[in-house]
């Protein structure tokens, strides 16, 4: 009971920089982008369309659009991303209804763009950072990049697509592509802040674990697991080196996995430029 209290206290600093990121992230909604027209990407974007044609609150439709989703994708991503992301989507709404009786900064549109944008960034890479997440496209493509032969990125592209492409019904053409800046500078802003969403990561695990870590991380993870043999320069003692390849989000569910099944193995992780071939398993194999 206790060791769950301690767990819970570690967890207050990682809220709080999902509030701050969730209350960067709805100011520069509130008073840089609706205010001039300009839309989010994603479901978020969505919300603001349909704010837009039928009225009513934003916040509930945030809530509504991506609560669903947000659910599909916990299995995939722990319960830990599930916590995080629901605190974040309702801190995230909340202050949207906060923010959204404050006066636009600036009705200069390549200024509310560019700062909104790059604030929007901040907020939201703070956020996945954290291991949350504030738009449940992103969980839904982790799954469904699982499925078909697209990365993350590029599911979360082709969805954005269909987004900009009806707000120009709703906001006119050249909204629409002031919108499309704006994802593309708050997408490298997340890539700056948090590494990344869908960049992707090799985790090398030395461990005498080999077989509960690698298990663990198929059936959580669905990731195969490489399993290598090593010899310690020291110790002179057979190691065994797990090796997978994960995304940004799964990183703390990794942690998680691991720190459970052995506290003394050694983990690194770093960046992947480029995959050839397929490193998961498919949702619909057998367990």
């Amino acid at each position: 009971m206790e060791s769950k209290f301690m767990m819970c206290i570690k967890q207050i600093p990682s809220l709080i920089l999902i509030t701050l990121g969730a209350a960067m992230a709805a100011a520069a909604l509130e008073i840089f982008l609706i205010p001039n027209s300009i839309i989010d990407g994603g479901l978020n974007g969505v919300s603001i369309i349909l704010n837009k044609v039928f009225g009513g609150s934003l916040s509930i439709y945030i809530i509504v659009l991506n609560l669903p989703f947000i659910l599909l994708g916990w299995k995939q991503l722990g319960k830990k991303f599930l916590v995080k992301a629901i605190y974040g989507m309702l801190m995230f709404s909340f202050l949207l209804a906060v923010f959204s009786t404050f006066e636009e900064v600036t009705d200069d549109i390549l200024l509310a763009l560019v700062y909104g944008g790059l604030l929007l960034g901040v907020g939201v890479g703070l956020v996945i950072k954290e291991g949350g997440c504030l738009d449940g496209t992103e969980a839904v493509a982790i799954t469904l990049s699982k499925r078909v032969n697209l990365s993350v990125g590029q599911i979360v592209f082709i969805f954005n697509i269909f987004i900009y492409g009806s707000a120009i019904f709703v906001f006119g053409v050249d909204r629409a592509l002031y919108s499309l800046l704006t994802y593309f500078i708050t997408f490298k802003i997340i890539d700056i802040v948090s590494e990344g969403l869908e960049q992707a990561k090799m985790a090398l695990i030395v461990t005498d674990k080999e077989e509960k870590i690698s298990e663990e991380i198929y059936k959580r993870l669905g990731r195969t697991v490489t399993i290598i043999s090593g010899k310690g320069m020291v110790s002179k003692s057979e190691k065994t080196i797990l090796y997978t390849v994960i995304t940004r989000l799964e990183i703390q569910e990794l942690r998680d996995i691991v720190q459970n099944a052995d506290v003394s193995s050694f983990v690194t992780i770093t960046d992947v430029n480029d995959i050839i071939g397929n490193h998961i398993k498919k949702i619909s194999e057998p367990e």
